[in-house]
């Protein structure tokens, strides 16, 4: 399909959520006694659609985006008198009509990610290692004077962090020193590490890797003989660094039967290991010496209150996620250049699709709070910028002038455009690169 696969699935995955995002605003509305004379997914001329009880409902040329048209909507307007009018319903009344559309992408997301965990759904398996397998010659952590088995037992003000936390604190703190505590051999070091801007990407980049764990050693194994065990962390293999487990697997396969040497960290004690692989059956890995690495998440499948928890913890950390990257954006410490517009989207979309029905509804419950968080920013023209309004409003007990709620509006509109373009050089340059 080429081009179009991307556009298809982009147009499914923001329809819905504009779809969700319109019907708050449109229930709320109804529900405070404000006439609807418009219901439009997308915008600019009417393909087609109905009418019912007085309102448009239609689909527009433009798919990305959609509103909902009230009556006597904008200050000012000849129909503002009408008690049916938004301008005429208390403040309070508007603001609900106002909130409404974020709240449905909210409940979207928790409703997409309740069901999923009722389906099943991957989860992170808790950890509280972080142990650092290798480091790149001239990184930052080669700099700080970081190595291979340290344990990282504090980053920033994180005590224990898992190797999630860190890539997390490495990625948000790019040109900042972020203070390391690490255990070395049974001995605790304080360090500083400053994670360098990563061109391409825009955010921090330490140079290290985390760990590879083993998950399982099979019984009469040539591991088992050699004395591995579960949990043991893999740093070496025949000198080489471990970046991840397939620098293991490459290793075995080459060593055509010879025995290879793996370094290993256990009880924070560092051992050498010698273990001679046994040939397979399996043409692709011919050679093994049988372990199973422990992968990082694990699927779960929930009742429905469980996943209603998990539901609220996951996007409580998306959320969170979400404004700590803009406040590494204003500090300098993220790139802009992380922000993702609608080709990126449509890009992520399409390959979420490929990977199936969960990838997909998962990617659109992220999305979905992305969307809610963005409309409620204080941005003119934006859900935000219109409750920022209200509450001001409220404060002063009285209204803004018209000519100052103009101005504001068509300063938020020129800002809300140099957004859309400045995502969009975002990933036509993310193109560019990558071709």
């Amino acid at each position: 399909m080429g081009i179009l696969q991307p556009i298809f699935w982009v147009v499914i995955l923001l329809g819905i959520m504009i779809l969700v995002h319109e019907a708050g605003h449109f229930w709320a509305a109804l529900a405070v006694g404000v006439k609807v004379e418009t219901f439009s997914i997308g915008f600019g001329p009417r393909l087609f659609g109905f009418s019912r009880a007085g309102t448009d409902f239609r689909i527009s040329a433009i798919p990305f985006g959609g509103y909902v048209r009230m009556l006597g909507e904008q200050p000012g307007d000849e129909k503002a008198a009408d008690p049916r009018s938004f301008q005429a319903k208390a403040r309070w009344q508007r603001a609900i009509v106002i909130i409404a559309g974020p709240f449905m992408n909210v409940m979207l997301a928790l409703a997409l990610v309740t069901g999923l965990y009722m389906y099943g759904f991957p989860k992170e398996v808790p950890s509280s290692d972080a142990v650092i397998s290798s480091i790149q010659p001239n990184s930052p952590a080669a700099t700080a004077g970081l190595q291979p088995g340290d344990r990282i037992i504090q980053l920033g003000s994180k005590d224990d962090p898992s190797w999630q936390d860190v890539l997390t604190q490495e990625a948000l703190n790019a040109n900042h020193a972020l203070p390391i505590t690490i255990n070395r051999n049974g001995q605790k070091l304080h360090l500083s590490v400053t994670p360098r801007m990563d061109p391409k990407e825009g955010i921090g980049e330490a140079g290290w890797r985390g760990d590879v764990q083993v998950g399982e050693v099979l019984p009469k194994s040539p591991a088992q003989a050699a004395g591995l065990a579960t949990g043991d962390l893999l740093i070496s293999v025949n000198g080489q660094p471990i970046e991840s487990a397939l620098t293991v697997q490459q290793a075995i396969v080459h060593s055509a039967g010879k025995p290879v040497e793996l370094e290993i960290l256990r009880d924070n004690r560092m051992q050498t290991l010698s273990v001679t692989p046994t040939p397979t059956t399996n043409p692709k890995l011919p050679w093994h010496i049988g372990i199973a690495f422990k992968m990082p998440i694990q699927m779960v499948k929930l009742d429905f209150l469980p996943a209603v928890a998990e539901s609220i913890r996951f996007n409580e950390e998306n959320a969170t996620m979400i404004f700590q990257v803009l406040g590494s954006i204003l500090e300098r410490r993220v790139s802009p250049k992380t922000l993702a517009g609608p080709i990126q989207i449509a890009h992520m979309s399409s390959e979420a699709a490929q990977q199936g029905a969960s990838s997909f509804l998962g990617l659109m419950a992220i999305v979905s709070l992305n969307l809610a968080i963005f409309n409620l920013l204080p941005i003119p023209i934006l859900d935000g910028g219109t409750l920022l309004l209200l509450i001001i409003e409220m404060l002063l007990q009285r209204e803004v002038s018209m000519q100052v709620k103009e101005t504001v509006f068509k300063l938020g509109f020129v800002f809300l455009m140099m957004i859309v373009v400045f995502v969009i050089y975002n990933d036509i340059s993310r193109i560019l690169t990558n071709s």
